[in-house]
């Protein structure tokens, strides 16, 4: 993995279709690309396309912290796979019932979001070799959800493949998978989108329209 230096892509498009290329100089094989909306879709589609193979995704929502929703204290994958920061949780003694709480309506929020962007069931992945994707790692809160509901499916392997990431968070995800493509660890991470010329808003439309392979 590239390390300190100063990435730039132009735009998730262009993320994917580097990302692609280093999966195949790597020579990993994998039977299916897994995005996580809506960001990854984008990335996630021309990495698809170079190793051909299907896309579909794994949805996650993020549990946020009592008055800061954007500030993660864990994350809730559409199945109810969950992973909980409980130094966080203890340290900022948020109560039990707010946790159990926030996590069912967002594991309902993620159902509601997997059913709208599905025409049917979720793609089988029992012995699958699985290649889990996202625009980029910041916590790494919505990638530890997915990556606990792919490994609740018994897929034969997982590969985590990202443009870019904070060094904590992708060297504490290394540990939950088989192998991870990160083409930059900047040590001065702050923020995926400061790694993008163009990070816009991706809407629910756009983000479907690369499951059509537009």
């Amino acid at each position: 993995m590239g390390r300190n230096r100063s990435p730039t892509f132009e735009n998730r498009q262009t993320a994917g279709r580097r990302l692609g290329e280093a999966l195949r100089e790597r020579d990993i094989a994998v039977d299916i690309v897994l995005a996580i909306p809506r960001g990854g879709l984008p990335v996630a589609r021309p990495v698809a396309d170079a190793l051909d193979v299907p896309l579909d995704i794994a949805v996650a929502k993020k549990i946020g912290a009592p008055n800061n929703p954007e500030y993660a204290i864990g994350a809730v994958a559409a199945d109810g796979s969950v992973w909980l920061n409980t130094d966080v949780i203890e340290r900022r003694e948020v109560p039990r019932d707010y946790v159990a709480s926030t996590r069912a309506e967002m594991a309902d929020a993620a159902r509601q979001k997997a059913q709208r962007y599905r025409d049917s069931e979720s793609s089988p992945l029992t012995g699958k070799r699985v290649c889990l994707v996202d625009d980029g790692v910041a916590t790494g809160a919505t990638a530890r959800a997915c990556i606990e509901q792919i490994r609740q499916a018994g897929p034969e392997r997982l590969v985590l493949a990202v443009p870019v990431a904070s060094p904590r968070a992708i060297s504490d995800l290394e540990a939950l998978v088989d192998e991870v493509v990160c083409l930059e660890v900047p040590s001065a991470f702050r923020a995926v989108g400061q790694y993008y010329e163009q990070f816009d808003q991706v809407s629910d439309e756009d983000a479907m329209s690369y499951l059509d392979g537009e």
